[in-house]
This record gives structure tokens, sequence and C-alpha cells, in this order.
């Protein structure tokens, strides 16, 4: 993993650290989904819904940028839009290399985040994990 990348997963999980208990993480999981700008409703189509979630979630993977590769994601369930832009936030910017050495588990479990998903919203993390993977993987 690039220095860079350790560094912002670093000052991600500082942030959460500076929060009190795992309610208060909750909730600025919450601000950062509506802080995310809302997908254009044509790039939420079929193609682009992560299926495995409960929820309604879209994901965009733009054109990679040389070979660092962008995502944008809106959903209709706040906690999950919450989730999805903290992929975006860990994932966007990366090379194949770094999507592929981050790992969201850990960095939710030291966020003090991963006890407290229910199993449909861990079920659609790791939907949107897996996509955001394997669209990096096809890519060109």
């Amino acid at each position: 993993m690039s220095p860079d990348t350790k560094s912002d997963i670093d000052d991600l999980i500082e942030e959460f650290e500076f929060l009190g208990d795992w309610e208060d993480r909750y909730r600025y999981l919450i601000d950062l989904g509506q802080a995310m700008p809302p997908l254009p409703e044509a790039d939420k189509t079929d193609e682009r819904r992560v299926k495995g979630c409960t929820s309604r979630v879209w994901l965009v993977i733009d054109p990679p940028e040389g070979d660092r590769f962008r995502f944008r994601a809106d959903s209709d369930a706040h906690i999950v839009k919450g989730l999805a832009a903290l992929l975006v936030r860990l994932y966007s910017g990366r090379s194949r290399s770094d999507i592929a050495a981050i790992d969201p588990r850990d960095v939710l479990t030291r966020i003090g985040l991963a006890d407290h998903l229910s199993p449909q919203r861990s079920n659609g993390l790791n939907a949107m994990i897996a996509r955001i993977r394997s669209e990096a993987d096809a890519a060109d």
C-alpha cells in the first residue's frame, strides 16, 4: 500500500476516534453520506445498481485518470449512503494495487463501526466492496 493511502486511512480513522461512542460515529457516517453529492438520475441505472444490497445503491466508476480510479455513489438509505461515502473516500484516487491492498473491514473495526452493522448492511457493504474491486480489476 502506498504511503499516501496509508496516511489517508490513518487520517480517516483519527476523525472517527475523535468522536465519542458508536452512536456519534453513526451520526458522522450519516453526515458523510449527506455531504456526498447525489448522482444524477441518468447515472441511477440497473447496470450501476449494486446487487446484494437491501437498499438501493448505485456505484459509478469513472474512466481512470492514468492509473487512478474515481468512484461515485448514491443510496436511498442514510446509513448505507454514509457507508458508500466512506468507501468512495477509501478507494477514489487510488491505483489498482492500492484498491486491492485496502482492507475496509479492518478500517471499519478500527473506527468502531464493524460490530454495529446489521447483517443486511454488512452484506450490502461487502457487495459494494466486491463491485469496486472487480471494476478496478476489469478496467483497462
